[in-house]
């Protein structure tokens, strides 16, 4: 017959062996788990940043389009204005001169303003 304590003893053995067994198990589908759960967040993410690098080139090709329409518009525009200056030449001179006057005496305002009026601004006005 076997001694007590041994029986316990490799009771207690095998007690320990099926928990540390069954830790293992648990420990692996553990693993598992997060591993599949990261995959998950993995690819949700590249989803995003896929939606956000299309919405953004998208974005870019809008900004393009409008920029290339843009710069069509205001060639236009300048080759006409340049047309009507080739037209009418005495116009465009009094033109000219007219925006050349109002931004001498706008200079001039704002000079004296700034200058507090004081004695050599305010000696030309």
């Amino acid at each position: 017959m076997a001694d007590p304590k041994t029986e316990m003893a490799e009771d207690l053995r095998a007690d320990l062996e099926k928990q540390i067994s069954d830790l293992k198990r648990e420990m692996s589908r553990m693993g598992k788990s997060l591993a599949a759960r990261a995959g998950d967040a993995a690819g949700r993410a590249s989803e995003v940043l896929d939606d956000a690098g299309d919405a953004a080139s998208d974005a870019l090709e809008v900004t393009r389009s409008r920029a290339r329409r843009l710069g069509h518009r205001v060639s236009h525009q300048a080759h006409a204005a340049a047309h009507q200056m080739r037209e009418n030449p005495g116009t465009t001179a009094v033109v000219l001169s007219s925006v050349a006057v109002l931004g001498l005496v706008a200079g001039l305002i704002l000079g004296n303003a700034v200058g507090g009026g004081s004695r050599a601004s305010s000696r030309w006005l």
